[in-house]
């Protein structure tokens, strides 16, 4: 029977891929360990496994005393993912191998705009064409998946209500890319898949906040070492109500929303009244490095309105860590202005071993997001 026949794996042997290719195991003995499966059982469902073309079985691993075990790793020609991160103007998109190792990786301008069928189309003639480009002969895609810059329904995976997406409301994303390609797909909020990513480079750290400031702003939630979603909407602060001197509306209808005065949009926005230029929110923060006063008075600004919103929810959840990622995390008054109004507002309990700082993952750690949730959905 075929690699490709073979997913989902089913029961103990899919249980035994899963932990080889989240990197919880990587010998035959480490997994009987986790699991719990008597040795023989493990290396009889291993076989089966290394014979599927799923696992391959290599070198050497870690020794915990003795001769040193064989290394167990997700053979390479098992499956390709195709994963995204759709901005509002650009999308950065990979090949992913089931370890969730990047085989390629591009940032390609689009607008979000346009609307959710030209949008997710051209998509996906960029996955076929990386596909066609870099993907290697023979191995399978698995599985296709995106974060979105907005509210996603986990269950249904549709967009609702989001702001700057015009015609996206209640589309059908999931729907739409699986009629394309018949596999397994994953759509989920932008803010959440940077969160997932992001975890990997927190050992230790089983709660954290992971803010994504760029055109928008968003929240990941990561509760227990495990992704918190409520029932779609957890962790979206960007119309949580603030203080301001001046009221303004938000796209959403209601006013004062954090979103109206802190995001990247609304500092381009404010920017453009003072007769200032600015196509994306990395120039905002190239404005600041170049110590304009007005980028610099205006990202102070939204610092410490975003940081008296996390106040509530850092007394609420008292996570390990808040961590800033985005294309505005990158302004150095943004990040000690969150800092200010957390550390002088929040509990000392609760801000005692708190570190807020900004993200460690590179790049593509939304993309690594992805792939390790859509992973859970093609092996599970």
């Amino acid at each position: 029977m075929s690699g490709k026949e073979r997913l989902p794996v089913r029961g103990a042997q899919g249980d035994l891929l899963r932990l080889v290719a989240t990197g919880h195991a990587e010998s035959r003995a480490q997994l009987a360990r986790i699991s719990g499966l008597a040795a023989s059982s493990v290396s009889l469902r291993v076989e089966e496994l290394i014979d599927a073309g799923l696992l391959v079985e290599e070198g050497s691993g870690t020794s915990r005393g003795g001769r040193r075990p064989r290394r167990l790793r997700v053979s390479p020609t098992a499956g390709l993912l195709a994963v995204a991160d759709l901005g509002a103007h650009h999308a950065r998109l990979g090949l992913l191998d089931l370890s969730g190792a990047p085989l390629v990786v591009e940032e390609r301008a689009c607008d979000i705009a346009l609307g959710p069928e030209a949008t997710l189309d051209w998509m996906a003639a960029s996955f076929d064409e990386l596909l066609l480009t870099h993907g290697p002969p023979g191995v399978p895609l698995r599985g296709v998946g995106t974060g979105m810059p907005g509210p996603v329904d986990p269950a249904s995976g549709r967009v609702v209500s989001p702001s700057r997406m015009p015609g996206w409301h209640n589309f059908p994303v999931a729907e739409h890319l699986g009629a394309h390609y018949d596999l397994p797909v994953l759509v989920e909020n932008d803010a959440n898949l940077l969160a997932v990513g992001e975890a990997r480079s927190w050992p230790g750290c089983d709660n954290l906040m992971v803010l994504k400031a760029g055109s928008g702003i968003g929240c990941g939630v990561i509760v227990d070492g495990r992704l918190h979603r409520g029932r779609g909407a957890a962790g979206d602060i960007s119309h949580v109500r603030v203080r301001a001197d001046s009221s303004t509306m938000c796209s959403c209808g209601h006013s004062d929303c954090l979103e109206a005065y802190a995001s990247g949009a609304a500092l381009m926005g404010a920017l453009s009244e003072f007769g200032i230029a600015t196509r994306r929110p990395g120039d905002v923060v190239a404005l600041v490095e170049d110590g304009v006063p007005e980028a610099t008075a205006l990202v102070r600004n939204a610092g410490r309105l975003i940081g008296e919103v996390l106040t509530v929810l850092v007394n609420f959840l008292n996570p390990d860590a808040i961590v800033v990622g985005g294309s505005l995390s990158t302004a150095e008054p943004l990040i000690s202005s969150i800092r200010a109004a957390v550390y002088e507002r929040c509990l000392p309990l609760a801000t005692r071993d708190l570190e807020i700082a900004v993200t460690r993952g590179g790049p593509d750690t939304a993309l690594l997001g992805a792939g390790s949730l859509l992973l859970d959905a093609v092996l599970g």
